[in-house]
């Protein structure tokens, strides 16, 4: 009968056949630190080989490779060197604008006026010293009893630098330009109108240099200069009238 009944029991729970020869322990829990399964490694297939370029592609990489540029060539003829400041995309200085305010007179002039760039008036219409700044220039010309069609006008930069202001690589190309450009207008005389050129021409400051008769070394001799303010500033600063008006009669001495 107990027999029968546990029978009876298995068979109630759905077991009616036998799973295995060993008994298992359903209930038993499992060892501790069991090796967790351990999934199969995935194998990424190597890629192609990188195959070097041919000497003929690797020749032509280093060909194309940035080349340093040296100094822009200048033409020692004064034409060709009139030419270039209008037209040639490496002038130094043509780069701040597409206007370009070129020189007006010709080589050997008894003065020369020189000053670093274009103003605004100046590049607006084409000239230089143009407008009320241009009216003020022509009267202390005169005060020296000489015009400007006797003189030769050029500004260092053909346009003027944003703010009215350059860098120093800019300054260096243009120092270059400054030599060059005196050497081949051979001017009598030099008049350096504004701060910046004067810097430039003299290394010293336009107020050291102003009531002072300067000597400017070019090939071997002097030309004689003097220092003003830009007329453009002497409009706006009246006072300083007096001081440019002491540099200018040192060009009167001695006549």
């Amino acid at each position: 009968m107990l027999a029968q009944s546990y029978h009876d029991w298995w068979s109630l729970a759905g077991v009616d056949a036998l799973v295995g020869e060993t008994p298992a322990g359903w209930l038993a829990a499992p060892p501790a630190n069991d090796p967790a399964p351990t999934r199969p490694k995935t194998v990424i297939a190597a890629g192609p080989e990188q195959v070097p370029l041919p000497a003929a592609l690797q020749r032509q990489q280093v060909a194309e490779a940035p080349v340093a540029k040296g100094p822009v060539e200048l033409p020692t003829e004064w034409s060709a060197f009139q030419s270039w400041l209008a037209e040639h995309p490496g002038v130094p200085g043509s780069q701040w604008d597409a206007r370009r305010v070129l020189p007006a007179g010709e080589p050997g002039a008894p003065l020369m006026l020189l000053t670093a760039w274009p103003e605004i008036d100046d590049q607006r219409d084409g000239q230089l010293f143009t407008g009320p700044a241009g009216k003020l220039l022509d009267a202390m010309l005169a005060a020296i009893g000489t015009t400007r069609a006797q003189c030769y006008l050029a500004s260092l930069a053909v346009t003027r630098p944003p703010g009215g202001r350059c860098d120093e690589t800019a300054a260096a190309d243009l120092d270059r330009l400054l030599w060059h450009h005196l050497r081949l207008a051979r001017p009598g005389r030099l008049l350096l109108i504004g701060g910046d050129i004067t810097r430039m021409a003299t290394k010293i400051a336009l107020a050291d240099a102003r009531g002072r008769l300067l000597h400017i070394n070019q090939d071997g001799g002097k030309v004689e200069a003097v220092a003003i303010a830009h007329p453009a500033m002497l409009l706006t600063r009246p006072a300083q009238k007096a001081a440019a008006w002491d540099s200018l009669k040192l060009f009167n001495r001695g006549r």
